[in-house]
């Protein structure tokens, strides 16, 4: 969930840089919206599998390998579609003129993605006991 989520904000951030149209813009919403319903709707799967039982069972893991499968089944045709939206030599020289042309945004780019990076290693929980006093 938390690379589908920080996955989200990049695209919608980079996406203000093209001219998508209306139905381009819904497409990416859409996408965007059914991957993360597509992670909780794991999640929910996982959660109720380990609450019936936590010894292993072949049905128990096929659920969870084929809901966890959908997820990645939808997010590899969201990343098919956001490479045929986002990949445009055009616009990307005009991306990094932005961004070389105002190094403050620059700065928050980086340290954007430093946040990203570890947010989705740690998840929320890890950056708490990380950084919490003891």
């Amino acid at each position: 969930m938390r690379f589908h989520l920080v996955a989200a904000f990049y695209v919608l951030l980079f996406s203000a840089f093209y001219r998508f149209s209306a139905a381009q813009t819904a497409i990416l919403i859409l996408l965007i919206s059914l991957v993360i319903a597509a992670e909780l709707v794991n999640t929910a799967i996982e959660n109720v599998c380990d609450l019936v039982t936590k010894e292993q069972n072949p049905y128990i893991k096929a659920a969870k390998d084929m809901a966890a499968g959908a997820v990645l089944a939808l997010s590899i045709g969201a990343a098919a579609v956001a490479c045929v939206f986002f990949i445009d030599f055009n616009v990307i020289p005009k991306i990094f003129s932005f961004f070389a042309e105002r190094p403050a945004l620059l700065i928050l780019l980086i340290l954007s993605a430093a946040a990203s990076v570890i947010f989705v290693w740690l998840g929320p929980a890890g950056i708490k006991n990380r950084f919490s006093r003891k």
